[in-house]
């Protein structure tokens, strides 16, 4: 699968402000964090709305196709880039990408590899 972000980043990237990087990389950190405790269903409910209702499978839940897809660990936050309600965090064993709704951030791409010249390739996207 391959996710567009490449395009709104640089199409974002010449709006500069000061910008909270700090709850994008929270709300990444508490998804990796409920995987790794296998705790798929609240790491669902950190997944934006269209992102967990495209993830399961035939018939699956969103947990059990989390749980399938045995995304590897997330790690430390190296790098957080927040562009108006879009966000990209790279973490030490994970690139998300996430968007900023009323009720805070929430996770549309997951387990996202950059791929030469292309956008990320994402094992979780909406």
């Amino acid at each position: 699968m391959r996710f567009p972000f490449v395009v709104a980043a640089l199409l974002l990237a010449a709006v500069g402000c000061a910008v909270d990087t700090t709850s994008p990389a929270r709300a990444a950190e508490r998804f990796h964090a409920a995987l790794e405790a296998h705790q798929e269903d609240a790491a669902c409910g950190l997944l934006a709305r269209t992102t967990a209702e495209k993830l399961p499978d035939r018939g699956q839940t969103c947990a059990q196709a989390l749980g399938d897809l045995k995304l590897g660990p997330g790690g430390a936050v190296t790098e957080v880039n927040v562009w108006g309600k879009e966000a990209q965090v790279r973490l030490a064993g994970d690139t998300l990408f996430l968007h900023r709704f009323d009720d805070g951030w929430r996770v549309k791409a997951a387990g996202c590899r950059p791929v030469h010249d292309l956008p990320y390739e994402c094992e979780v996207e909406d």
